[in-house]
């Protein structure tokens, strides 16, 4: 049993004639005959009654054309889906991004992106980098958004955006307003870090240990799972840090955290894909708007 079959039977059902349905159809009067024939002869059930010129409904006929109908109503229903979710009027994104991206950079682009797609749904879970390539991996997002690095051949990453990291300590510190100190004094600072395996702390690591200071040899106080905790932690006087500049910005605009010097290194926001797959039209679209800017 095909569509164009119960098209077919439909059709003849409404106009009582098998003639008149194929000029509906724009199909001749043999092929209209032979469809239904096909039906009737598959099933081992009649169909029509032949009256005169004309055709009437069985009973059997009359129960299979509400069945008939839904079919090609579902059918219609479908393709409208396809039309919309072709042209981003219909559909959904699951997106996983690290922390700072997820509650900095990335929900002003999701408003530009709902005004101008309103009918796709966004699903926005946030995690650090790490969690962030193994749910994108493991396709349980459509996109990821990291900011730091990603070792997994299973992914590919493109870059959209760039962040500067800054070296902060609380306003009250004896060293704010004084610039970046030297290797030393930043030696005996007392240091406040996000988790292992977060992009803020590898990009951290990395950028003191291109001043000359390494991973293990910082004096470690605390260890925190959020920005807003390691800013929290930092603002009265527990450490310093290296965060992203938006995050620490609205504390520095409200008095409670200052940068010493210019940006300690700069690293990449990236979206991460499966290198199985190719993008969707709606992940294009919501790229298409972070290139934008």
């Amino acid at each position: 049993m095909t569509l164009d079959q119960l098209r077919v039977f439909v059709t003849v059902a409404r106009l009582g004639h098998v003639t008149r349905a194929g000029e509906a159809l724009n199909l001749t009067q043999s092929a209209v005959s032979a469809a239904i024939a096909a039906l009737e002869s598959r099933h081992g059930t009649r169909l029509f009654h032949r009256v005169g010129r004309g055709i009437q409904l069985t009973a059997e006929g009359a129960l299979f054309l509400a069945e008939a109908e839904a079919v090609l109503a579902r059918a219609a229903a479908a393709e409208r889906a396809l039309t919309e979710l072709s042209g981003l009027k219909r559909g959904a994104l699951r997106l996983f991004a690290s922390q700072t991206i997820a509650a900095y950079w990335l929900p002003p682009l999701l408003h530009r992106f709902h005004l101008r797609h309103p009918g796709i749904a966004l699903d926005l879970r946030q995690g650090n980098t790490a969690e962030v390539a193994a749910a994108v991996a493991a396709c349980e997002a459509d996109i990821g958004f990291v900011e730091g690095t990603v070792d997994n051949p299973a992914l590919v990453a493109e870059q959209v955006a760039e962040d500067a990291m800054v070296l902060v300590v609380g306003a009250h510190h004896p060293w704010a307003g004084n610039g970046r100190p030297d290797l030393r004094t930043l030696a005996e600072f007392d240091w406040v870090l996000r988790e292992p395996g977060s992009g803020t702390r590898q990009v951290m690591e990395a950028a003191l240990a291109a001043l000359g200071l390494a991973p293990g040899a910082l004096r470690v106080g605390l260890e925190l799972p959020s920005n807003e905790a390691v800013c929290s932690a930092v603002a009265v006087g527990a450490g310093a840090t290296v965060i992203s500049h938006l995050v620490a910005a609205p504390r520095v605009a409200l008095g409670e955290l200052a940068i010493l010097g210019p940006a300690l290194s700069r690293r990449s926001f990236c979206a991460l894909r499966p290198g199985s797959r190719r993008r969707g039209r709606a992940e294009e679209a919501l790229l298409a708007v972070i290139r934008e800017g």
